[in-house]
């Protein structure tokens, strides 16, 4: 039996996987990309060829008992980060993370709460439903770690070994008795009773070590820092370097047998590389892994294996390693989605750095329609099924009145930013970016018109609510109001000097405005009402119903925002955009590439 431990970036089990993401808070919103799932993975285990289980940030638990073709992502009860998975038969499995340790005993189905050891936490492995270990580390009053063992199925725990001045970064038990757990400076712990004494072994080596794998109680490999790789043949009295043919940090090993095994890592420019062998480490050879940011690999026997990482990143094998199949989907792998629109239920578009997606099935494809590295739009709006207008740095206009199939490039005559885009027609509409930059076209963006606002500050959204009257908002609660199509723009008292990012309309006197608070008019913009909260974007589809995306959960309200209640998603989360369609259909959009969806008006 091998059990798993997993610290940070690394995965170690004897067929596991690392994945992180959280069930939505509400089972009403659903993920859409990356697809299953966006959040980064930290630890995986591989129960069979087609059953694997995953965990990571904000909680995170998934499954998939078809090889990955599909995934379920499963209620955890917590929004802590989970770093390792511990599987000691098919039914009973630990989910180990800084907050309470998860138990499931039926495969998965459901969770449990029990007892949490009070610290960091970097990884934890069960010998049996009973017994188990974690390690996790301090830095006040000094930086140092600790290993806490259960024999109560993670009801009590109790300290069993401190080690000052290290971090342990992951742990491996092969049997009830046999453990051995790596950290930094080269440290190596091992144990033979069970975890009821560790004994310090020589690694021979200073360098940081992130992941260790046995595949008995003799034979098992260390990985770390500048490419270490380290063996022993006789439980760790010995440890000997191994050449890895890199001085990339190695962040997580897996062996299948004492033969078969794979390390990966990650350059600093988010490459990552899978490094192999298949003679028990005499020799490694390196393979490029044709993606990013993966964080942990685990191989279930010679043959099969998985590995993921960051924005749930997920690759299988089934040879061994030979070649690796992307399991996960992402149609937009941005560092932020800014805007979404849709016309219909079906039909939508996103935009993020230079790229614009969209769908025609409600959002369960995405296909690329335009991409341009260089630019980073922010911002997009249709007001039919073919015509829209996306804006972006540098003054980027880009048009298209073919449904996207061509997007042209329009003269904005400035090269200043450009962060927002409002049309209430094929040919009327106005953009706003940084230093107070309006600009207005009446002939669908063939030609654009600077148009002064007395202000230097930088204006985040615009909403016009027919061809002569519009509102802006931006830096320092500034709220510009215009009734003469933008001749003129007249300051309005907002009542704060923070900055508002969001703006929507829903008639000519109804609107919200969000920031660094929510903002609210019922008298077309003249004045406005502060409540308390914060937000990115801001949609209403009629005077009561409305929804708030920023840091943390989604905000929904039905009364007009006298009351706003967090539907989704976790609090670390962050979102940039959102489009309510109806009092049902919603995309909210966010940090790398997130995509959130509800048919359900979030509930």
């Amino acid at each position: 039996m091998k059990c798993l431990f997993v610290s940070g970036r690394v995965l170690f089990f004897a067929a596991a996987v690392a994945w992180s993401s959280a069930a939505s808070a509400q089972s009403g919103w659903f993920w859409q990309n990356p697809y299953p799932q966006g959040n980064s993975l930290r630890a995986v285990a591989v129960l069979s060829p087609q059953t694997f289980f995953a965990v990571g940030d904000s909680g995170t638990i998934v499954r998939t008992t078809d090889a990955g073709d599909s995934w379920t992502i499963l209620p955890s009860g917590t929004t802590y980060g989970l770093v390792a998975l511990s599987f000691t038969d098919a039914q009973t499995g630990f989910a180990i993370g800084d907050g309470p340790i998860l138990r499931t005993t039926d495969g998965g189905d459901t969770w449990e709460r029990r007892s949490n050891v009070f610290t960091t936490v970097r990884g934890g492995a069960f010998m049996n439903a009973n017994n188990g270990c974690v390690i996790g580390y301090a830095e006040r009053p000094i930086l140092r770690s600790q290993i806490f063992c259960t024999t109560d199925g993670a009801d009590t725990w109790a300290s069993v070994a401190t080690y000052n001045g290290i971090v342990l970064n992951s742990i491996f038990f092969v049997d009830e008795n046999t453990g051995t757990a790596v950290g930094s400076n080269g440290a190596i712990a091992h144990t033979i009773n069970g975890g009821r004494n560790w004994a310090i072994q020589t690694s021979g080596t200073t360098e940081n070590l992130n992941s260790v794998s046995f595949v008995d109680a003799n034979t098992g490999t260390v990985v770390g820092w500048l490419g270490t790789i380290l063996r022993t043949p006789d439980g760790g009295r010995t440890w000997a370097p191994q050449s890895s043919g890199t001085t990339l940090n190695l962040d997580s090993v897996s062996f299948g047998d004492a033969d078969t095994g794979t390390a990966v890592a990650t350059e600093s420019g988010g490459a990552s590389t899978f490094f192999q062998t298949r003679d028990g480490g005499e020799t490694w050879s390196s393979l490029p892994s044709g993606t990013r940011n993966l964080a942990a690999v685990s191989m279930l026997d010679a043959n099969i294996g998985a590995a993921v990482g960051y924005s749930g990143r997920t690759l299988k094998t089934e040879d061994g390693g030979n070649s690796w199949t992307e399991l996960s989907r992402n149609a937009i792998e941005v560092y932020r989605a800014y805007g979404v629109a849709f016309v219909d239920p079906d039909t939508g578009w996103v935009v993020g750095g230079g790229t614009i997606i969209h769908t025609s099935d409600g959002g369960n494809h995405w296909t690329t329609q335009y991409d341009a590295p260089s630019l980073d739009l922010r911002a997009i709006g249709f007001v039919d099924a073919n015509t829209g207008t996306a804006v972006g740095t540098g003054g980027t206009i880009l048009r298209t009145t073919d449904g996207g199939a061509t997007w042209v490039r329009q003269s904005s005559g400035t090269g200043a930013h450009l962060y927002g885009v409002s049309f209430i027609d094929a040919a009327t509409g106005t953009a706003v970016g940084i230093a107070g930059w309006i600009l207005r076209t009446d002939d669908g963006g063939e030609t654009w018109t600077r148009q002064f606002t007395g202000t230097l500050q930088s204006l985040f959204a615009v909403s016009m609510l027919d061809a002569n009257t519009g509102i802006a908002v931006g830096d320092s609660g500034t709220i510009l109001r215009s009734s003469d199509g933008g001749a003129t723009w007249t300051p309005r008292a907002s009542g704060t000097s923070n900055a508002l990012l969001g703006l929507s309309f829903v008639d000519a006197n109804i609107g919200t405005a969000v920031g660094d608070g929510i903002l609210r008019t019922t008298d077309g913009g003249e004045t406005w009402t502060r409540h308390t909260g914060t937000g990115h974007a801001v949609s209403f589809v009629d005077a009561n119903n409305g929804m708030i995306a920023g840091y943390g959960p989604i905000l929904r309200t039905t009364d007009g925002g006298a009351t706003w209640i967090a539907q989704c998603c976790a609090p670390a989360d962050s979102y940039w955009g959102v489009h309510m369609l109806d009092i049902n259909t919603a995309t909210a959009v966010g940090d790398n590439g997130r995509i959130m969806r509800t048919n359900t008006g979030g509930w």
